[in-house]
């Protein structure tokens, strides 16, 4: 690989961006960290050789900037993407129109390959509009960018996720613990994975124009990922399954609560599976052995257990 290659990751200084960054610098890249806030995305400079990482404003709203972020980059990676909408609209406007936008001044700007990060239940008939427009922003990638890979990751967990972390604090303070669609299951992915898949994308041709869904080795539903948790926090809240009609009101209640911690929207993925299709092509195809969450979670967890993780407690 060059060393003068330029990467745009659209999105880098998020919670998964911080480790595609990474990747892509220890390959080589000139990186540009393409967000709305490029103070945010200062910490990420040392990933790579002094001037290797360089932040740079981008909004997917905003076409010129997006050109500019674009123009003379080999490869485009676009991360970008939201769980709760700030007004009506909101997912279509970035996952679909965003992502459709990047797509076509990325082929226009010559772009050699293009990785669009999608999500597993991305499909025209999802219950959730997150998923309805997960997946019309594949559709307007492809249309744009025919040889753009697209990555379908389950839950993805590491150190600064939004998944294990919440759960571990709600566990922390209340002594019931609410379990909400608890047989869902899931296919929790490390973080690291995923920029290995995006890695690997980039540095393939025989990926271009591909779709790969990626999950963990392990596949458990919501209730024993959360025993699971509440193992390893050694805390012992009872847990409590919320009637659907009871947790469509708790949602309504809740996503207008600064952070949106539920929303409807969020209710109506919960209740659908969210693993590796059975004839999907995964991490196998993409030459990489997935992480046990076993090996990641359980680290970063300390914080949550009884005097901080500092002391044991008696089993």
């Amino acid at each position: 690989m060059a060393t003068r290659s330029v990467a745009t990751v659209f999105g880098g200084s998020g919670f998964l961006g911080r480790y595609v960054v990474k990747r892509l610098a220890q390959q080589g890249h000139v990186v540009r960290v393409a967000v709305r806030r490029p103070s945010r995305a200062n910490d990420l400079r040392p990933m790579g050789r002094v001037g290797q990482v360089v932040p740079l404003y981008a909004s997917l709203a905003d076409e010129p900037s997006v050109a500019q972020a674009v123009e003379g980059a080999d490869v485009v990676v676009n991360l970008v993407g939201i769980l709760a909408e700030a007004k009506s609209g909101d997912f279509m406007r970035v996952h679909a129109e965003g992502a459709g936008r990047v797509a076509r001044l990325s082929a226009a700007a010559g772009a050699s390959a293009l990785v669009q990060m999608s999500a597993i239940g991305a499909a025209a008939d999802s219950p959730s509009g997150y998923g309805r427009s997960k997946h019309a922003g594949e559709e307007a990638v492809r249309a744009a960018f025919p040889d753009a890979v697209v990555l379908r990751p389950s839950i993805v967990f590491g150190p600064e996720d939004a998944f294990f972390n919440r759960f571990a604090g709600i566990a922390r303070l209340a002594p019931v613990f609410p379990l909400f669609c608890g047989d869902t299951k899931f296919q929790p992915v490390y973080a690291g994975d995923v920029a290995e898949a995006v890695r690997h994308s980039v540095d393939g041709a025989a990926f271009a124009g591909g779709t790969f869904e990626l999950g963990g080795p392990r596949v458990a539903s919501f209730r024993e990922l959360m025993a699971w948790m509440l193992h390893e926090l050694r805390r012992r809240p009872r847990m409590v399954d919320v009637p659907m009609r009871l947790a469509r009101l708790q949602a309504a209640i809740l996503e207008h609560v600064p952070g949106k911690p539920l929303t409807r929207d969020q209710l109506a993925m919960l209740g659908r599976d969210n693993v590796v299709a059975a004839q999907a092509a995964g991490f196998e195809a993409l030459g990489i052995a997935p992480t046990p969450l076993e090996l990641i979670v359980p680290g970063y967890l300390d914080r949550y257990r009884p005097g901080g993780g500092r002391r044991q407690i008696p089993q």
